[in-house]
């Protein structure tokens, strides 16, 4: 174990779990594959299912919204497909192999799980992302280090590098989750509910980095609550309650039949200049956290 990876154990168990996982293995993308083949993925707790029968593709530099509302089984999805929990039925692919054997996975889950009090800087945190790379027992190079810097760079916060996190907005606490993933060198990026508490301007900060991330070939996969925002900001939706009750574009999949059958009597049509919208539960996502 790195200095970097004991430093940074605590501050959130899954960004070192997934770290630990995607380095175990180093296998080459099979050719002529989707980046994401999900086929009848199915999860069950004590409680009942938090996933059933769910199944989907995506490509290369493609970039999907994940909508439902609250307990739809989103962070569990976005869960079995970061290799962070096993214990499911169907298959899950990245590039024709199983989560566990990738490097190429980045997943940042909401920050509500983050001990932002623990005493840890932003470029450690971005250094995590090169465990997967560096291995368990080897210390950053210069080659690690250039590869962090530039990613804060790309993001805008270079000039936050040695700030403790405690001390970040919402938006650059995305940032540096963003900045990590880059310096990861990731393909495919996870990102549970990350727009969630911030402001219009930092919003805004986030698409353009994701346009910088397709431009990458990056496929980006994002849970919201906001259906507004998933039909104007993205080209797919998939739309989940446990069961996927739609993937396409937003047009296609936000009907009214669909929504009503995803949210039921939490729905609401909410008339606006621009038209009118269909606006499901907005909360905090505490859903299905193991």
């Amino acid at each position: 174990m790195t200095k970097y990876e004991n430093k940074n154990m605590s501050i959130l168990k899954e960004l070192r779990q997934t770290s630990e996982n995607l380095g175990k293995h180093h296998v080459p993308h099979e050719p002529n594959t989707p980046i994401l083949r999900v086929e009848d993925l199915t999860v069950r707790y004590e409680s009942g299912y938090a996933l059933e029968k769910v199944s989907f593709e995506l490509q290369a530099a493609q970039r999907l919204a994940v909508v439902g509302p609250n307990g739809a089984g989103k962070s569990t999805l976005f869960k079995v497909i970061a290799g962070v929990f096993s214990t499911y039925q169907g298959r899950v692919d990245i590039s024709g192999h199983e989560p566990s054997v990738h490097i190429c996975i980045a997943y940042v889950p909401q920050r509500n799980q983050v001990d932002w009090s623990f005493p840890v800087t932003v470029e450690d945190v971005v250094m995590m992302g090169r465990i997967g790379k560096m291995g368990l027992f080897r210390n950053p190079t210069r080659h690690d280090w250039e590869l962090v810097h530039n990613a804060l760079d790309i993001v805008g916060i270079a000039d936050l590098a040695k700030r403790q996190i405690s001390q970040l907005s919402g938006g650059q606490q995305q940032r540096m989750f963003i900045a990590r993933s880059l310096s990861q060198e990731a393909e495919l990026m996870l990102m549970d509910e990350p727009l969630t508490g911030l402001d219009a301007n930092s919003e805004e900060d986030i698409f353009n980095i994701f346009d910088e991330l397709k431009r990458r070939g990056v496929t980006v996969l994002v849970s919201l609550h906001n259906l507004r925002m998933a039909s104007r900001r993205f080209d797919q939706v998939l739309l989940l309650n446990h069961r996927m009750l739609g993937i396409g574009s937003p047009a296609d999949v936000l009907t009214q039949e669909n929504l009503f059958q995803a949210y039921g009597g939490q729905l609401h049509q909410v008339s606006t200049v621009d038209g009118t919208f269909a606006l499901g539960d907005t909360g905090c996502d505490h859903e299905d956290e193991l």
